[in-house]
């Protein structure tokens, strides 16, 4: 009899153990989930900061060529070539 209860104690202590370090894994996941929501967000900010520094660098280079600077002549004009294009359609979409 005395056999069968040191193995009920047994059990029970390695399932307390288990339980324990079930709850140890829980928590060490929900800061991982936290700090990857963090990062997350983090690359998603700079993402957007990096689209914003692409925009004004391209009108920086925009800017410098209608100062008069050759480097990139030709991509501003076709930039200049597309807003002409974008605002005759615009035009005829208002004319109709």
């Amino acid at each position: 009899m005395s056999n069968i209860e040191d193995i009920v104690d047994s059990l029970e202590n390695k399932i307390s153990k288990v339980l324990h370090k079930l709850e140890l894994l829980k928590n060490a996941n929900s800061k991982l989930k936290e700090e990857l929501e963090v990062s997350k967000q983090e690359i998603q900010n700079q993402k957007s900061l990096n689209v914003s520094l692409e925009e004004k660098y391209e009108a920086l280079k925009v800017a410098n060529t209608i100062l008069g600077s050759d480097d990139n002549k030709r991509e501003t004009k076709l930039k200049i070539n597309a807003l002409i294009r974008e605002i005759d359609h615009c035009i005829t979409q208002l004319s109709d």
